[in-house]
């Protein structure tokens, strides 16, 4: 009788080369960009850092120090890369991504993107949701990941919007005191939503924990240059566990991925825990203006992020 934990193993090495073999990391050139999957991942590092050392990702990717520097040598040399020395550390290195290292990270990334779509596409709704949820598990348990982190990101159902436009009008309400005229515009910003919708250009997330939905935010086109961030929430008893930070985020990826240049996003003042967000994720405030809305006196707030 073969030993429980040997064949354990036997099921992880099996299911790690099928995996492997399914999104073509075998591959010595990686979505036929002609860079490795260490390159690539690189590149993904640091275009999702702020000005990262290169000894900080060195240190969180367990690369040997030599071989990083030849990764990131290889990179600067195609031109995707700059390499430059930290003000306040002359001994560490800043790592930032060129304008030609960008536009090919987006590239790399859109392409990455179809590729796992193509592979979920053939499994109905309940297979992908089960896929996703198994893959959450095998990141908490063998990635240490914090049991605060355990929600899950989607894109929306039927249904959703009925649950974002009631939400919206609830939580504001109880916690602003605006009245039904706030919940017609959500009403009106998701119904054009699903009217025009064009999933190149376009995405509603839905977060999800323990099977309920606690967030949502809308990425939508507003002219071909520039994309609108709207309807950021998550409920109070998601609150704290990243889960704004990380919508927000995809947002600014998926605009990268589909060539917008900036993203703008309208908001009023008083909704700090918004704005800290807005600001952490690099928006800039460039309007206010007084205006009387939802029966209040409010602010109106146009912050931009330049991509």
């Amino acid at each position: 009788m073969t030993p429980p934990l040997v064949a354990q193993v036997d099921a992880v090495r099996r299911f790690n080369r099928s995996y492997t073999r399914g999104i073509g990391v075998l591959n010595e050139r990686l979505l036929g960009s002609g860079l490795t999957l260490a390159e690539v991942r690189l590149l993904y590092e640091i275009a999702h850092r702020d000005g990262p050392s290169a000894a900080s990702i060195g240190k969180d990717l367990r690369l040997d120090a030599g071989y990083l520097s030849r990764l990131l040598d290889r990179l600067r040399t195609r031109g995707l890369l700059e390499r430059r020395p930290s003000t306040t550390d002359r001994r560490q290195s800043i790592l930032r991504l060129t304008r030609r290292g960008k536009k090919t990270f987006a590239s790399l990334d859109r392409r990455s993107h179809e590729q796992v779509a193509a592979m979920l596409l053939p499994l109905v709704a309940g297979e992908r949701r089960r896929l996703v949820e198994a893959m959450a598990t095998i990141e908490c348990l063998l990635g240490a990941a914090p049991p605060l982190a355990s929600f899950l990101l989607r894109p929306h159902q039927p249904g959703d919007m009925g649950w974002v436009i009631q939400r919206h009008g609830a939580l504001y309400a109880e916690e602003y005191g605006w009245d039904a005229e706030f919940e017609a515009l959500v009403a009106e910003i998701a119904a054009r939503f699903l009217r025009g919708f064009d999933p190149g250009l376009e995405r509603c997330w839905i977060a999800e924990r323990d099977g309920e939905n606690v967030g949502s935010v809308f990425l939508v086109r507003k002219s071909p240059t520039v994309a609108q961030l709207r309807l950021l929430l998550v409920e109070p008893s998601a609150r704290g566990l990243g889960i704004g930070r990380r919508l927000v985020a995809e947002c600014i990826r998926f605009a990268r991925r589909a060539g917008y240049r900036k993203i703008t996003l309208w908001t009023n003042k008083g909704l700090d825990a918004a704005r800290h967000l807005y600001e952490e994720a690099g928006f800039v405030l460039v309007e206010e203006e007084p205006h009387h809305s939802f029966g209040h006196d409010l602010v109106s707030q146009t912050w931009v992020l330049a991509l």
